[in-house]
């Protein structure tokens, strides 16, 4: 008997790596889908909707109805494969219609104020938001609305109480915020239950079911639990083969759990032909890190930068173009100038994070720690502003503090790039 025990722990051994290393995304699946992709009903329909809204505007007569849901549906071919420029149409529509009924219609402000969100332009927003109320808006849309504004201008307090008021409600846009709220606030069960609660209730509408899915499958990313997150993603493929969301989900999972670069660079570059945005070109960016290809990573990273500092853009790039000015295009200045753009849109202890982090490269520790104690120091970060604090502690020969956020950074391991998991890696030993 003393001689089996050893045998079965080397079997049970074998047994749980094999569990550890199970293929999440492989060869034949990712085959199958990018060979047998088709343009979903769902996008043509879009175009069909468009044309006939769009031929339903008069141009000599102002009008709300045609207009916006035109506008709507620019938004949703932008959802659907990334061109800027629909967003930059539907925000000149209402813009439009906002001067035609002398701003004092509550639609058109409450509109725009969604706009200004997707485009990062959250200050924008928010008085978009303040004209709105003044007009006169319902209960729900003030207080969803309001979250959403004061959510990202980092007044979370204010959120919570939106949050409060309308959990009556017991609605999608209850559990999708409530999710949010969760996430900040390191409640990851919590936030994933409440997530897949709202997809339950997405009821007829699979477009807000697939928002509701993927954005879980990003949560379990976060909590490390890669197999529910591909499983997720690939719910949500099947519901509509243009998420590209998703199918960069499955990228990622193959590159950082399936240690498949060459699967995870098919998948990045597919996309890359498919969706205007540039993100799939940080994905590549992070492939040939995860690859060990330097001189790869800087092509990526330069053509991400080239793309993603577009003035089209404005600043809805600033945290990944802070990553590659901080790492492999060694320009901490430009990070600097970055993180401070952003600080004049968005007020928040992760943004200060970013600040605090690109003037600890661009070798100004005072100021770094200055930043860092009076606008980070005690507040809630993600995975990423956790790492960058602890290598600005470890430059500041805070040991003890530098150990501190890189446990807590490691809770998040498979959300930061291949560098960083390699570092944390190092760290911990």
């Amino acid at each position: 008997m003393k001689k089996i025990i050893p045998v079965l722990a080397l079997f049970m051994l074998c047994i749980s790596c094999n569990r550890q290393h199970t293929i999440i995304v492989d060869q034949a699946y990712t085959d199958s889908l990018l060979q047998h992709y088709e343009t979903p009903s769902s996008a043509k329909n879009t175009e069909v909707e468009m044309q006939f809204w769009k031929n339903r505007i008069d141009p000599n007569q102002a009008g709300i109805v045609s207009e916006s849901k035109y506008a709507s549906t620019l938004i949703s071919r932008f959802h659907q494969f990334g061109d800027i420029k629909d967003i930059k149409m539907a925000d000149s529509v209402m813009r439009k219609v906002n001067a035609d009924f002398n701003y004092k219609e509550a639609s058109p402000n409450l509109t725009l104020a969604g706009y200004a969100i997707l485009q990062h332009r959250f200050k924008e927003a928010d008085a978009y938001l303040q004209k709105a109320r003044e007009i006169g808006l319902k209960r729900y849309e003030s207080l969803t609305v309001s979250f959403d504004v004061d959510f990202e201008l980092g007044r979370y307090s204010n959120a919570a109480l939106y949050v409060k008021q309308l959990q009556p409600e017991a609605d999608y846009g209850y559990y999708f915020r409530r999710s949010k709220l969760d996430h900040l606030n390191g409640n990851m069960d919590s936030a994933i239950q409440a997530m897949l609660k709202a997809a339950e209730l997405a009821e007829s509408s699979e477009y807000l079911k697939c928002v509701a899915l993927s954005n879980a499958a990003d949560l379990y990313i976060h909590a490390g639990e890669l197999q529910k997150a591909g499983d997720l993603y690939k719910q949500c493929i099947r519901m509509n083969s243009a998420d590209y969301h998703s199918i960069t989900g499955l990228g990622w999972i193959a590159l950082v759990h399936d240690k498949n670069d060459s699967l995870a660079e098919q998948i990045f570059q597919f996309v890359h032909t498919k969706s205007k945005l540039p993100d799939p070109l940080f994905k590549l960016y992070q492939m040939a890190q995860g690859r060990g290809d330097s001189v790869l990573e800087a092509k990526y990273a330069s053509e991400f930068a080239a793309r993603a500092t577009d003035t089209i853009y404005g600043n809805m790039y600033n945290k990944y173009l802070i990553e590659i000015c901080t790492g492999i295009l060694h320009d901490p200045a430009k990070a600097e100038i970055l993180a401070k753009n952003e600080l004049s849109n968005r007020n928040t202890a992760q943004t200060n994070a970013w600040y605090a982090f690109s003037l600890f490269c661009n070798h100004k520790n005072e100021e770094a720690y200055k930043v860092y104690q009076q606008s980070v120091s005690g507040k809630p970060l993600e995975g990423l502003e956790l790492y960058w604090m602890g290598k600005l502690m470890q430059g500041l020969a805070k040991g003890y503090n530098a150990q501190e956020f890189f446990k807590a950074a490691n809770k998040n391991y498979y959300d930061l790039s291949p560098a960083m998991q390699a570092d944390l890696k190092k760290i911990s030993g």
